[in-house]
């Protein structure tokens, strides 16, 4: 059993459901049993922009699909995993640590099948450890005895990578700093240590302009040049949308379908869904194994040190 906070915010997460145009007899299929979708997220923002995130792709799902879709959004990481597991919702989007976490418990029952793609060309991104802008500290050698945030313990840039690379370049998170702790969210661990709570922490970042701090200075949280990164991790591969298993093979045909064709159909929803992807690209279980052996030596460390 996942032992976490698995309760979805559902009040306050529950997107507002527009009309949607009733599915002819050519369209039924799936739809003959299936009236409603339901996506689960989770999310390095705040509750509410990460609802308002969903909004645009909710509205092309419902005009594509000719159904109603709900989106919840979780209270934590592993929570997704556990509605997606209990059968709540059929879609997720979630980190590749959560993915881990997924196929731990679920095996086969969870498929992933894309992940975002920047102008780039990259399909995966990083996780940094940066201090404040006018912190002293400049390496990661220079944090010992230091006070260090993760973010959550199903994250893969905020926990998982920084405390796998870390420790296998010598810096043991549990004894290099003198205090760590997980803050809740990537947002929150910024903020944590721009107000002296934390001297450092770990968060997500793509390139110069996506990222975990970029897409907070663009919201007017924090100010720009106020943090500094000092460590950069080996790429990680981009979150996985999946769904589940054992849904109809015409319901995950016609899902996988209309995502992959957003990015054409209305870029304006998948930019904003995707915080500025470009476009995605097709994604399978073999592209998170080396994730899953991080969290999975991860892991069995915690379990030896609780034993």
């Amino acid at each position: 059993m996942i032992r976490r906070r698995t309760t979805l915010a559902a009040t306050a997460a529950i997107l507002a459901t527009p009309l949607v145009a009733r599915p002819t007899q050519a369209q039924a299929g799936w739809r003959a049993s299936i009236r409603e979708l339901r996506l689960g997220v989770s999310s390095a923002e705040n509750e509410r922009d990460a609802i308002a995130r969903q909004q645009p792709f909710q509205d092309y799902i419902q005009r594509s699909l000719g159904v109603p879709l709900r989106v919840f959004r979780a209270t934590d990481y592993a929570g997704v995993v556990e509605a997606l597991r209990g059968g709540n919702i059929e879609f997720a989007r979630f980190g590749p640590a959560a993915y881990a976490l997924a196929h731990r418990v679920m095996g086969d029952g969870v498929v992933p099948y894309a992940r975002d793609r920047d102008a780039a060309g990259a399909t995966g991104y990083h996780s940094v450890v940066f201090v404040r802008a006018d912190s002293p500290h400049r390496r990661i050698e220079d944090l010992a005895g230091k006070s260090f945030a993760f973010a959550d313990p199903n994250s893969a840039s905020g926990f998982a990578f920084p405390s796998y690379f870390l420790r296998r370049a010598g810096f043991d998170p549990a004894r290099h700093f003198s205090r760590t702790g997980f803050s809740g969210s990537h947002e929150q661990s910024v903020i944590a240590v721009l107000n002296g709570t934390y001297d450092a922490a770990a968060t997500f970042w793509s390139n110069e302009e996506r990222g975990n701090i970029q897409r907070m200075i663009e919201k007017g949280m924090i100010q720009p040049g106020t943090t500094r990164i000092v460590w950069t991790s080996p790429q990680i591969p981009n979150s996985p949308w999946v769904m589940r298993g054992d849904l109809p093979a015409d319901l995950r045909r016609d899902w996988a379908e209309a995502v992959f064709a957003m990015p054409e159909r209305d870029p304006e929803a998948f930019r904003v869904a995707s915080s500025g992807a470009a476009g995605l690209v097709p994604t399978t279980h073999a592209d998170y194994l080396d994730v899953i052996a991080v969290v999975g030596d991860n892991l069995q460390r915690r379990r030896q040190r609780g034993s």
